[in-house]
């Protein structure tokens, strides 16, 4: 991408989730994690009561706004949810191919061993690079799939040097990245949405709100995009989380290669402190789940 700086490549990689490494950032160190000229979250007291079967969403923000989620609403009950960003943006292709890890079947392994639920903010074009993987994870009814965007591109600049969605393009790549998902076999498919690099203004909201998602954003960083110590991501998570937390990680061998160490310790903890793990349909709705 000739139009990324090499910060912005490397910081890309670093943003990204279950299968992410490189151009396209994700996540970056915990002070670039604050959204871009970002107006006030929604309030999760806004949270809509879930019809049957369906995931929950927030009501619109002021002015038909889409809402915003950086926390779940509640303050005394200790759940927390853990989601892993599946970036990749649309031109890697030929990184892929020649051998670049865009995923991380491991981690994915990992959290079903430990039981841990999770919600994966998935782009589109990751779903057709592993469109096993997504079947895969979209079909566990401990995961559940919300969209990352199709490209990975910026929905508002500067953004970690990510090239940037014209305003008239960004309902199609949250729609084009739904598509994908579902093509690919998924099934466990929820109405939510993750800026890349968490980057977004009110334009943004404005040009996705047809679309009728709540955007999904975080309170507690992990550190993990291109850490090499398991150790340090484990204890930063660890001091972050709080009653209704929701940590923002990532799942990528290339980007993120500590992570699954990570999470083993984070785990156990958390589950000592009195912690139990939800997909962020469960933390939306109130629901504490049982893991």
């Amino acid at each position: 991408m000739t139009a990324m700086t090499v910060l912005g490549a490397v910081l890309g990689a670093a943003l990204v989730g279950c299968g992410s490494s490189g151009d396209s950032p994700g996540h970056a160190p915990a002070a670039a994690h604050a959204p871009a000229h970002s107006p006030s979250a929604a309030s999760p007291s806004a949270t809509a009561s879930p019809a049957a079967g369906k995931p929950p969403v927030l009501a619109p923000g002021p002015g038909g706004l889409t809402p915003v989620l950086e926390r779940g609403p509640s303050r005394t009950d200790k759940v927390v949810a853990l989601t892993f960003d599946a970036d990749m943006t649309a031109d890697e292709g030929p990184r892929a191919a020649a051998g670049e890890h865009f995923d991380n079947p491991e981690l994915i392994a990992l959290l079903r061993r430990l039981k841990v639920p999770a919600t994966v903010f998935m782009t589109g074009r990751w779903a057709e690079e592993y469109p096993g993987q997504a079947r895969s994870i979209g079909t566990d009814p401990l995961f559940e799939i919300a969209s990352h965007s199709y490209s990975h591109y910026a929905f508002t600049s500067p953004c970690y040097g990510l090239p940037a969605v014209e305003e008239d393009a960004m309902r199609g790549e949250v729609e084009r990245a739904f598509d994908a998902i579902r093509k690919a076999g998924a099934r466990h498919v929820v109405p939510y949405f993750r800026f890349p690099g968490g980057c977004y203004d009110k334009a943004a909201l404005r040009a996705i709100a047809p679309e009728k998602v709540t955007a999904v954003q975080w309170d507690v960083v992990s550190g993990d995009a291109f850490a090499t110590d398991a150790d340090a991501v484990a204890q930063q998570v660890l001091d972050g989380v709080k009653p209704g937390s929701l940590v923002v990680m990532h799942c990528t061998r290339s980007a993120a290669p500590v992570t699954g160490e990570a999470v083993r310790q984070v785990v156990p903890e958390l589950r000592k402190r009195g912690y139990r793990f939800v997909r962020v349909s469960q933390l939306m709705a109130g629901r504490p789940g049982r893991t």
